[in-house]
């Protein structure tokens, strides 16, 4: 850092089974792009160094340690995955440098107690298997459910949730789960398998890549369960490419503003936010809600920045981050992020929606996790 520069740092799968996560990345980069047009923050310009990782937690400590080591970036922000970000987070806690907002809601990541220097933003997962088991409570309370789930702390999480909520019932709900490794090339037995359980409900806990292979095998087989899809891949953008006759009908729980979401057409948020992709990321895809959490991110790291003032101390930093409480423009309305000394998960609400073929339609109200 510089009386000029703030230079920080991030890991980013521009390769490897996560690439289409990348575009988070160059969502970043763009936004701080317009903020240095426009004086930067505080009269410094903010230098974002971005490697790639290929979504592998051991590219990640060998690149993480050359932008803390030799780069001397004065924090790590939105690494994406879980995996990823546990390989790095005691490294940077041991030391003292800010890992914010890593793109992961897995709950180790809002744990002040034991890892102070870490911060999430996102949701957290356990939230989200907790709102889907009330929505089945509710709606489906004889739900036969099976469960696909990435084996790592993201799928773990996904699935406390679920079982916490569905209690004494959990085990003659939950009729199979099956989890998949990062590194497999398909997830097409474990759809065969899932399938033959007899369950008319799908858990689709899957990052991007395995979930649309999942939704794809679903419909090939002609399984046609209820599908209920994680948010780290549920993108119209995603579903667009699975095909409407396989991702149709498909609910995920949301925070972000669907850009391709035609009843928001007027929206004075997203017609701004389209204005920027236009300027400053004009080859990326504007139905992508990964472009959304790209500039939501950034705006929030921005935010904190702002109320550094000149002070840029790791310490103040951290300060500023435990600080916050904030509207931001592509959020659904009602839900604020809010963070305290002791409250590390920015984003604790949500909101059901069901995938129309082209966008999401919300359902129900907002759901609370405070």
């Amino acid at each position: 850092m510089t009386e000029k520069e703030i230079k920080i740092g991030q890991t980013m799968p521009y390769s490897g089974p996560g690439s289409h996560y990348s575009t988070i990345a160059r969502a970043n980069e763009a936004y701080f792009r317009m903020v240095n047009e426009n004086g930067g923050v505080n009269g410094r310009k903010i230098t974002l160094i971005s490697l790639d990782d290929a979504y592998s937690p051991p590219k990640t400590v060998e690149q993480t340690r050359r932008l803390v080591e030799q780069e001397d970036v004065l924090l790590i922000f939105d690494t994406l995955g879980t995996a990823t970000n546990a390989a790095i987070q005691k490294y940077l806690n041991i030391k003292k440098v800010p890992h914010l907002f890593p793109t992961s809601g897995a709950t180790r990541f809002a744990d002040p107690e034991q890892f102070p220097w870490t911060m999430g933003w996102q949701p957290n997962y356990q939230l989200e298997g907790h709102a889907f088991a009330t929505y089945l409570l509710n709606n489906r309370p004889n739900a036969k459910i099976a469960v696909l789930y990435q084996k790592d702390d993201l799928g773990k999480d996904y699935i406390k949730g679920l079982r916490d909520r569905l209690g004494d019932k959990a085990d003659a709900m939950i009729v199979k789960e099956l989890s998949y490794n990062i590194s497999d090339p398909t997830i097409d037995s474990q759809v065969v398998t899932l399938q033959s359980s007899g369950a008319d409900v799908f858990m689709n806990f899957s990052t991007a890549k395995f979930a649309a292979q999942a939704m794809r095998k679903a419909h090939e087989l002609g399984w046609k369960p209820m599908q209920m899809l994680a948010t780290v891949s549920a993108s119209a953008a995603v579903l667009r490419q699975v095909g409407t006759d396989a991702s149709s009908g498909v609910l995920a729980l949301h925070y972000l503003k669907d850009p391709a979401d035609p009843k928001l057409a007027d929206d004075p948020a997203l017609k701004e936010w389209l204005g920027w992709m236009k300027k400053y990321y004009p080859s990326g895809d504007v139905t992508d809600e990964f472009n959304v959490l790209g500039y939501s991110n950034a705006q929030t790291l921005v935010q904190v920045l702002k109320q550094c003032g000149n002070d840029l101390s790791r310490e103040n930093i951290m300060k500023q981050a435990q600080n916050l409480d904030m509207q931001l423009p592509m959020v659904l309305p009602g839900i604020r992020l809010k963070t305290g000394a002791n409250d590390y998960a920015p984003m604790k609400d949500l909101q059901m929606a069901r995938f129309n073929g082209e966008g999401w339609d919300l359902v129900g109200p907002v759901i609370s996790g405070k």
